[in-house]
């Protein structure tokens, strides 16, 4: 959730509840940020999926990708790894003749070869990888307002280096840090929000 930071704090929604601004702003972002954002994820495929829409993020507002996502696990078999490792070059004609995804085509590239990559990993090695840098709650304060949640840290940075040194591609500190906030691997909803620490690990 890669979005601008001004400084305000958690604002009342629809049923008074104190909630992340940015989760306010439209429907879709209310359903996001209350069910998902910031609630644990594990699983190889469902962080592939993750990994891939992030990456289909950049440059681009969440909320294009979030209306798009029924139509991305549509044209990417689900985001299973092991059936996008088989995708051809018939397949990818499709992805970037397909309306409903981002036609991008280094990012549907990055996405084919990073599951052809993902594929030969030993069960949960993503999982465990992803989750291997997750910091300490306790080491880190509750953000008291947007601007006090960053867009990128030293875990984001060594997380996204440690993946591209692997061979995955279009993963860098910000798409990371992104990944680790939608995943669960943080807790960056605001103090008073709440849906502050409703994940659990």
């Amino acid at each position: 959730m890669s979005e601008p930071t001004p400084a305000r704090g958690a604002l009342p929604g629809p049923d008074g509840a104190p909630r992340c601004p940015w989760g306010l702003s439209t429907e879709d972002y209310l359903v996001y940020h209350d069910t998902e954002w910031g609630r644990p994820v594990h699983g190889d495929d469902a962080l592939f999926e993750r990994l891939c829409l992030e990456a289909f993020q950049s440059g681009l507002s969440w909320i294009t990708i979030l209306r798009r996502r029924e139509s991305f696990r549509a044209a990417f078999a689900g985001f299973e790894i092991a059936a996008v490792a088989e995708f051809t070059e018939a397949d990818r004609a499709r992805l970037l003749a397909d309306p409903g995804i981002i036609r991008n085509r280094a990012k549907v590239d990055a996405t084919l070869a990073n599951a052809r990559l993902l594929a030969d990993w030993p069960e949960g090695e993503l999982d465990a990888l992803i989750w291997s840098y997750a910091p300490e709650r306790a080491d880190r304060p509750a953000p008291r307002t947007l601007a006090d949640v960053p867009a990128v840290t030293d875990a984001s940075t060594a997380l996204a280096k440690d993946l591209k040194k692997r061979g995955v591609r279009f993963i860098g500190p910000t798409t990371a840090y992104a990944l680790m906030q939608a995943c669960g691997l943080v807790d960056d909803h605001l103090a008073d929000c709440a849906a502050r620490g409703t994940g659990t690990r």
